[in-house]
């Protein structure tokens, strides 16, 4: 049997501004024109009704979209005829399996990941089953400058590194582990920004700060591996970027100790549609990846290996739809040899949490090494969405305001780093 979460939500609700960047648009016809991968067994599905969710303005949380491109928002997140009264529909995911907070087997505590760096290759952990890079034992060449337009040291030891790559100049930022120390192989994380985004957004967390910084990863890892926030072409991610991340894997790994057995790659959006061409072409290369709302921007090259596989899609979400979502996540079941759902999550019609939280499957029957866990929220198109609310951006983790019981905030860091802890 599979195992559901279910993301039990509060009954708190904020009312987020609907102010629309107009990128965000461009973002919505860019999914809509994206083109499915893959035996899509959940096609057909329960998707975003009329209206449009809430939507958000600002970096907080790492994102800077908004939610649905037109309609009236209403509050709370769920789409005109959504969130209705009832509990889950026929079809819902059954009770039992991992417990609420949406945490993976492997040493996750209810609601997040555990304290104590990587995963054991951090700097408060061992380093069993580490593969060293050859930069290991080195001292770096490597000349960081300042990122642009972020506050000088931003979180961490590190900065903007400028590389050459298909004939074009490229940069990326970059934080190291706390204490580095050039004999322990460090876990790699790359992080690939939304449309209209760039590194500083993704190095500061926005509005967040530390809290969202590398989408809430670094602080979730005790600064305890190496963090890396690439810029896209034209503040995206479109043509072959394939060869771009291949140069700074290996300029990182020939400058740096990093354990090559864990290399990961998570992103937003368009940055969510990187990560997925990064686990088309480079399973060989990366140990996972999470798909934050992502569509099929950026290709899949190949396209038929198994890779660890975390990806989560909205339900009211009118930018990069469900629609776009199921496609990327049938491609990995049938990579990674899972069993498929019968019937496909999540159950029709919306929604299946009156309360407005999410369900994350845990597919059965995968191969060694590559689970699939696949989370469904009832929220717009955000990264940081927060259960039971309209709130995209986890206004509540922006200081000075704190997480509490009164004032939620967002799940999706917490069961990322869960899920490749568990690797």
């Amino acid at each position: 049997m599979m195992n559901n979460n279910r993301g039990l939500a509060r009954a708190w609700r904020y009312r987020a501004l609907a102010r629309i960047p107009a990128y965000l648009a461009l973002m919505a016809v860019a999914c809509s024109q994206s083109s499915g991968d893959g035996d899509s067994s959940g096609s057909g599905g329960a998707s975003a009704s009329s209206g449009s969710s809430v939507g958000g303005s600002g970096p907080s949380g790492g994102a800077t979209s908004g939610g649905a491109t037109s309609g009236g928002a209403t509050s709370g997140g769920a789409t005109s005829g959504g969130a209705t009264s009832g509990g889950a529909t026929s079809g819902g995911a059954t009770s039992g399996g991992a417990t609420s907070g949406g945490a993976t087997s492997g040493g996750a505590t209810s609601g997040g990941a555990t304290s104590g760096g990587a995963g054991g290759t951090g700097p408060d952990d061992g380093n069993s089953g580490a593969m060293p890079s050859p930069g290991c034992g080195k001292t770096s060449t490597i000349r960081f400058e300042p990122v642009p337009n972020e506050p000088p040291n931003g979180f961490g030891d590190g900065g903007y590194v400028r590389i050459q790559s298909g004939g074009q100049n490229r940069g990326f930022a970059m934080r190291l582990p706390d204490n580095y120390d050039k004999n322990k192989p460090y876990w790699l994380v790359f992080g690939f920004h939304w449309n209209g985004g760039n590194s500083k957004e993704v190095d500061s967390g926005g509005t967040n700060g530390y809290n969202m910084a590398h989408f809430g990863l670094q602080k979730l890892s005790n600064n305890g591996a190496i963090f890396v926030a690439p810029d896209g072409l034209n503040a995206g991610w479109g043509g072959n970027n394939l060869p771009f991340v291949d140069d700074m894997v290996k300029l990182i790994e020939e400058n740096f100790c990093v354990d090559t057995t864990h290399i990961f790659a998570n992103g937003f959006s368009y940055g969510g549609g990187m990560s997925y061409a990064i686990a088309c072409a480079r399973a060989n290369v990366f140990r996972g990846v999470a798909i934050y709302d992502g569509a099929v921007l950026s290709g899949c090259e190949g396209g038929n290996d198994p890779i660890a596989y975390w990806q989560m899609a909205g339900l009211t979400d009118n930018v990069c739809t469900l629609d776009h979502a199921r496609p990327m996540r049938d491609r990995f079941v049938q990579n990674n040899g899972c069993t498929p759902q019968n019937p496909p999550q999540p159950p029709q019609p919306p929604p299946y949490l009156s309360s407005g939280g999410h369900i994350c499957t845990d597919y059965a029957g995968c191969s060694s090494g590559h689970p699939l866990r696949w989370c469904v929220h009832q929220s717009g198109h955000g990264n940081a969405v927060v259960d039971g609310t309209g709130d995209l951006w986890n206004a509540c983790a922006t200081p000075p305001k704190t997480c509490s019981d009164s004032c939620p905030c967002t799940w999706v860091p917490e069961d990322v780093w869960s899920f490749f802890k568990s690797l």
